[in-house]
């Protein structure tokens, strides 16, 4: 990995820096993200929303629906071997304050640069078929709990940090991401389990 993850187009932090800086004025709609990255970068489209549900934009109502739904989207098209991906014009017009965003990413940058510095190629069986399957599935499973769970405090932090790890593992080919993953979802799933009940 390059020694400024910022300036790596294949790094969680490049990709941060590059949706903000090809934001046109005062806000960050998800039409920006697409324009930036393009209708067919199904791995940096799951990345962002994964990380801004982590950030504390994560907490404001609604919000990590609305990430979930583009989550679960996006990985469905992505399973299904679409080229180019779709979204409703609903979610695609959604925007935020610009401002907001830098902010919010500011916050999770060290955890962006953590992921980044110790990325290596590694259990790479699990990107062949059948098993590549899994690991789209997976994201469209945790996006789909985000507006269940949206209620239940740090739940969707925790299937972002999920849904990012396994997409940070698709792009990188380090498999171990995609394991860590299972940690996050469980504790989703523990926490929401143990304030619903």
């Amino acid at each position: 990995m390059s020694d400024s993850p910022e300036q790596d187009p294949q790094s969680l932090s490049g990709i941060t820096k590059e949706a903000l800086d090809h934001a046109d004025g005062a806000r960050v709609s998800v039409d920006d993200m697409l324009s930036t990255f393009g209708s067919a970068s199904f791995v940096p489209l799951l990345i962002l929303p994964s990380l801004l549900v982590m950030s504390p934009l994560g907490g404001v109502p609604g919000l990590s629906s609305l990430f979930g739904i583009m989550i679960v989207l996006i990985a469905a098209q992505g399973l299904i071997g679409r080229n180019s991906i779709w979204l409703p014009g609903l979610i695609r017009h959604r925007a935020i304050e610009r401002d907001k965003a830098a902010k919010a990413m500011k916050k999770i940058l060290p955890v962006t640069r953590f992921i980044d510095r110790h990325s290596h190629r590694r259990l790479s069986f699990l990107f062949r078929s059948p098993l590549d399957r899994i690991l789209p599935l997976a994201c469209v499973l945790a996006g789909a709990l985000m507006p269940v769970l949206e209620l239940v405090p740090f739940a969707s932090a925790f299937l972002g940090l999920a849904v990012t790890l396994i997409a940070y593992s698709m792009l990188s080919r380090d498999g171990l991401f995609a394991v860590l993953a299972a940690i996050p979802i469980a504790g989703a799933l523990w926490v929401g389990k143990t304030v619903i009940l």
